[in-house]
């Protein structure tokens, strides 16, 4: 891979080998850009806890260790409190049943290019030569065992039947690839002039719109195979309220409109190739409810307990929302802490810091806009295998 960027095309490449929010804990850092999805997902932590009440419990004298996933783990601290949230949730149900808890296991999963060594030192330590029921009540003490799993969540990760329960939130908006169509200049549904969906034309949408359909469904066969008899699943994504798969809601407005402004004028002033612009697509489909709900009736391997959109709110958090520059800078780092790794591949890095200087220049001159209109939705799947 050339340093420069110079003859890298994402839709060309395996996008799984390159795809991670921005490792480490650096000020675009998904871990330093990662509260507003911490406070998403815990104005959801009522609707997990129904989901984990309707996972069967082991009550055999020899129960095997209660297995929890996390997919789409990413490399904050979210993922952590997540796991910890499910062990004691569902430990809770054990004492409540008057049964003794299993073991409990916890499988991190993401794709390759994940920043694991920051999440790794972000758990707790397991305390050795201690009970179960030791380890939940001590704070600051991991009570569950751990592994990493790499891998892209598109195909099968576990040994059939031995998963108790999976979660993911905020990742299934993410496309296996962009689809080859959308860069195609001999194609109808060419992104003429764009970097996102927002605003494309109809056939892109569609090809936007199958591909994440294709994904969806290729992810429920593969859950379908691991899950155990009893089992569930909590799955958030990235949503839209609008029919139309161009309206992309929050998404749209990240990453169509000063992130797309920025582009525009690195092609404006000869900086970047329109080529290359047009080379260029964020990888990411925010569906509707039908959207959704088709694929899962047509796997037919679940039941669907809840599904609904679900209102998250603003992806930026900010201590003085009157202060434009500082609302600038959020929206720049919240777009670089999960898109930055693409475009530094696509165009190098001294272009990609041009990039986002420019996306943060934008945003502060819009700041009062993007405070008032920046605001997500999310699907949220409650589904049971029985």
């Amino acid at each position: 891979m050339s340093s420069k960027g110079d003859n890298v095309a994402v839709c060309n490449m395996k996008l799984e080998r390159l795809l991670s929010m921005k490792g480490g804990k650096g000020q675009d850092s998904y871990a330093n850009n990662s509260q507003a999805q911490a406070m998403h997902a815990r104005s959801m932590l009522h609707l997990l806890e129904e989901t984990l009440d309707n996972v069967h419990l082991n009550s055999s004298a020899s129960p095997p260790p209660f297995t929890a996933v996390d997919l789409g783990c990413s490399s904050g601290a979210n993922t952590v409190h997540i796991i910890d949230f499910i062990v004691k949730h569902i430990s809770k149900r054990f004492d409540v049943a008057g049964i003794d808890p299993p073991e409990f296991t916890a499988f991190f999963s993401d794709l390759p290019s994940n920043d694991f060594n920051t999440l790794f030192q972000l758990l707790p330590p397991l305390v050795s030569n201690s009970c179960m029921e030791e380890c939940l009540a001590a704070d600051g003490n991991c009570s569950y065992f751990v592994a990493g799993v790499p891998g892209s969540f598109y195909r099968r990760l576990f040994p059939a039947r031995t998963i108790d329960f999976f979660h993911s939130a905020f990742s299934l908006h993410w496309l296996s690839q962009v689809p080859e169509s959308v860069t195609d200049r001999r194609s109808a549904a060419y992104n003429r002039g764009r970097v996102f969906i927002h605003g494309a034309g109809e056939k892109t949408a569609t090809a936007y719109k199958r591909q994440f359909q294709a994904d969806l469904a290729e992810f429920l066969r593969a859950r379908a195979a691991e899950v155990k008899r009893g089992g569930a699943m909590f799955l958030v994504c990235l949503g839209r309220t609008s029919v139309d798969p161009t309206d992309q809601g929050g998404a749209g407005l990240l990453f169509g409109t000063h992130f797309q402004d920025a582009w525009d004028d690195l092609v404006r002033e000869g900086l970047v190739a329109a080529e290359k612009r047009d080379g260029f697509n964020i990888p990411v489909y925010a569906p509707s409810l039908q959207d959704f709900k088709e694929v899962v009736e047509a796997n037919g391997s679940f039941a669907i307990e809840k599904l609904v959109v679900y209102k998250g709110g603003s992806p930026l958090v900010v201590s003085e929302p009157d202060d434009a520059s500082e609302v600038g800078r959020a929206f720049a780092s919240s777009c670089r802490s999960v898109a930055g790794v693409l475009v530094e591949a696509h165009i190098g890095e001294e272009l990609s810091n041009e990039l986002f200087s420019r996306v943060e220049r934008r945003a502060t001159s819009h700041a009062k806009d993007v405070l008032v209109n920046l605001q997500f939705f999310h699907i949220v799947a409650s589904l049971s295998f029985t």
